[in-house]
């Protein structure tokens, strides 16, 4: 909890809202709410330093915000109010967030990591399964009208397939939990080992033994400078012929140049994608490739979803209005004196 904290509050919000977005909050606990949708990071960054923003201490953002702002780096911790001790991010995924600059300010970050479980590890299964069955070139053919076209081929089935999970968080087991159900063997790779009530029947293994033993390749994991490129050239050389390869997480944690040429090489069998490395630019050679099942971030992209991100977004801003503190605060910042 945050040591000092305001009787009044002025929130600002850099994601576009419902109408009734606001109404958790307790709207006799801040004087002004103002959305600030759309312009670009030098508008913003002057309105910062004009005091525009003065008196704000809540500040609600979303990964979309970044388009409008830039990201919310060292610069824009420099800029923003004094005034300001909180930020409600809508996203599991904060890498658009130096956290570090933000901590060093006395500012707490909440994100949404429980909220986007279920549609993540759905999509995930998705593409896994349209890896596996190389459903790319016959789903184009039919939408043409060629019925399964001619490089239709055989695919493979789950079954008795060893699914490796690297980041076994909240998505991460959620996703083992639905691979269960199609008969899968169950590994993976974290910063600490789960309990084995979290584990539930998965086993621990190295990284090195992930990446060699896996018939399923998943990566669950946040990025971070730490874990930009975990898979490239010579992690692809370490994994087994035939692999196939899943990324729901973050684009620029695969080495795609690298990915290109282990699809190439046979290497890799299939990959399904839903995150790319520049986004939302998709690298040509991933786009031709039909061995590639691709969808552009569709993650968390469902109606109910959206709502519980919003959902959980504000209840983190009515407890740091109500009680100076948030519900989902980032794990970096645990122990942190803010």
């Amino acid at each position: 909890m945050l040591e000092h904290w305001q009787s009044s509050w002025y929130i600002i919000s850099l994601s576009p809202t419902r109408p009734s977005a606001l109404e958790p909050i307790p709207k006799h606990k801040f004087t002004k709410a103002q959305e600030y949708p759309d312009g670009t990071r030098e508008d913003f960054l002057s309105k910062c330093e004009s005091g525009a923003f003065d008196g704000v201490t809540a500040l609600y953002r979303s990964n979309d915000s970044t388009k409008v702002t830039g990201p919310f780096d060292a610069t824009v911790a420099a800029a923003l109010p004094a005034s300001l001790k909180f930020i409600a991010h809508n996203g599991a995924g904060y890498d658009t967030i130096d956290v570090g600059a933000f901590t060093a300010r006395g500012i707490a970050i909440a994100n949404t990591p429980t909220a986007v479980n279920d549609a993540t590890a759905d999509i995930a299964v998705f593409l896994m399964l349209g890896a596996l069955r190389r459903a790319t070139a016959p789903l184009l053919a039919a939408q043409r009208g060629g019925w399964r076209g001619a490089r239709y081929e055989l695919g493979h089935n789950p079954r008795g397939k060893t699914l490796g999970v690297l980041g076994m968080g909240g998505i991460g087991r959620n996703m083992a939990a639905k691979a269960r159900a199609f008969g899968m063997t169950l590994q993976y790779h974290n910063r600490r080992r789960l309990s084995p009530e979290e584990e539930e029947g998965a086993v621990y293994v190295s990284f090195e033994e992930l990446l060699r033993t896996s018939d399923v390749f998943s990566l669950n994991l946040g990025l971070s400078e730490q874990t930009r490129h975990i898979i490239g050239a010579k992690e692809f050389a370490m994994m087994k012929e035939g692999v196939v390869v899943v990324n729901t997480a973050r684009g620029p944690l695969i080495d795609e140049e690298a990915l290109v040429q282990a699809l190439k090489e046979g290497k890799v069998w299939g990959a399904g994608l839903d995150v790319f490395e520049e986004e939302p630019k998709i690298h040509p050679e991933l786009l031709d490739n039909e061995k590639v099942f691709l969808l552009p971030h569709l993650g968390t992209s469902t109606f109910e979803t959206q709502r519980e991100m919003e959902l959980l977004v504000l209840e983190n801003l009515k407890l740091a209005l109500t009680e100076g503190r948030l519900k989902t605060q980032v794990p970096e910042q645990k122990g942190a004196k803010l």
